[in-house]
């Protein structure tokens, strides 16, 4: 390990460290950088406070770069120096995207590459960092993904935690991807109901924009045409409180006058291309279905999934928002994504290198108290999937709640997070 100087924001301490391994099973191997932020209120002592690691949303998402004390940080920063990682391949972590890929080698190598990228390489860098920092078992956070995580690290090194925070991020711990989308295409179908009640008038014209991008070819700032599918992700929105009606707002301007006729506005189609690109986290895309197998291929579940419920489909007369999934045609109409097709759809046909991401044997006789937060109406982690998770895993406890959406603690994470350690430490 290494670190910087620490600097302040805001009343934030900062401080950043760089670790440097790849497989851990050949530690003599090639390696990578990992990199973490340690954050702490510039007020106190941190030094004399335990630490707190949190694990982001994703895959393929970098840590939170918060610019003062706000939000949960603001109350885990009463009790914790918090650890902000980024996990394998983002932020300033060794890169993994269309312009690094390629030095690994050929597609085959590219893919053995990020077989370990999952969450059993992120908690093996955790517990490498936390014993490099000189931490007795620390407490751990989970968002989203990030709580997947959380149950990875219980089952194979739970000496190193402490305590575990999750939100939003209990997933099935055995069977195969299907199951995640056929309970929240589902969830996603309600959802879309809830919005277009609240929102008559963009039901219209939504269907409006699907026919109009058909017939006319309009392009996104970064230069490909938009099609009805990724217009359809803007459904993405629909997964949280407030960007639920943030979603209206960029519906009110969609279409303007030219001497051209009627043109999306260059305001809708900059929307558009910020909340469906993934230039940013390409291994969001790459890496989504992995995170559900184990020792199975994933064969685009979720488009196989997607077949059986035609409501969703881009033709229909009445097109409906989509979520998270991926599908195959990211990799063709995304110009950060394109070059990574062939490798896309080799992670998909891949079985190997997918081991087992938990053990239920050892999470059913688990001693860390672990709270987790269950949201009723997730459109991303199911809650009856969430809920045989938090059965199978000894000393959870689950606050289930109807308040909130997946984005939960970007609403009122003080309260949330609160919440769960007071949870933990009864």
């Amino acid at each position: 390990m290494s670190a910087s100087a620490p600097y302040t924001v805001r009343g934030l301490r900062v401080q950043e460290h760089f670790s440097r391994p790849l497989d851990h099973a050949d530690p003599q191997g090639s390696v990578i950088t990992i990199f973490a932020r340690e954050l702490s209120d510039a007020a106190v002592n941190a030094e004399t406070l335990p630490w707190l690691l949190f694990l982001q949303g994703g895959p393929g998402g970098k840590g939170n770069r918060p610019t003062g004390l706000n939000g949960w940080l603001a109350e885990a920063t009463k009790h914790f120096r918090v650890l902000m990682l980024d996990q394998r391949g983002t932020g300033l972590s060794t890169p993994a995207n269309r312009q690094t890929l390629p030095v690994i080698g050929d597609v085959a190598a590219q893919a053995d590459y990020l077989s370990h990228f999952r969450a059993t390489d992120i908690i093996a860098d955790a517990e490498l960092i936390r014993n490099a920092l000189g931490s007795e078992p620390w407490s751990i956070f989970g968002q989203s993904y990030g709580g997947f995580c959380a149950l990875t690290y219980l089952s194979f090194a739970p000496e190193g935690v402490r305590e575990a925070l999750i939100t939003g991020g209990l997933g099935p711990l055995s069977g195969p991807a299907d199951q995640v989308y056929q309970a929240t295409f589902a969830r996603l179908r309600a959802r879309n109901a809830e919005y277009f009640a609240k929102y008559p008038q963009d039901r219209e014209l939504l269907t409006r924009i699907m026919g109009h991008v058909v017939q006319v070819a309009e392009h996104l700032p970064t230069g490909e045409r938009l099609t009805g599918e990724r217009v359809q992700m803007l459904g993405n929105y629909l997964g949280g409180n407030t960007r639920f009606d943030a979603l209206h707002f960029v519906l009110e301007d969609v279409f303007v006058e030219t001497s051209c006729g009627t043109r999306l506005s260059d305001t809708f189609l900059a929307h558009v291309s910020a909340s469906v690109g993934r230039a940013s986290n390409p291994l969001y895309a790459l890496l989504h279905e992995s995170i559900y197998v184990q020792g199975e291929a994933s064969n685009w579940a979720a488009q196989r999934v997607l077949t059986h419920n035609p409501d969703f489909f881009p033709a229909t007369p009445e097109p409906l928002l989509t979520g998270e999934a991926v599908y195959p045609w990211y990799f063709e109409q995304d110009p950060a994504l394109v070059p990574l097709a062939e490798l896309a759809h080799v992670l998909a046909a891949r079985t190997q290198g997918w081991g087992a991401l938990y053990d239920e044997a050892q999470l059913s006789r688990n001693t860390v108290p672990v709270a987790a937060a269950v949201y009723t109406d997730d459109i991303y982690v199911d809650r009856e999937i969430s809920l045989a998770t938090a059965a199978a895993v000894q000393d959870l406890q689950v606050w289930e709640t109807a308040d909130f959406h997946h984005d939960g603690i970007a609403d009122d994470g003080e309260g949330i997070f609160a919440r769960l350690l007071a949870m933990v430490r009864a």
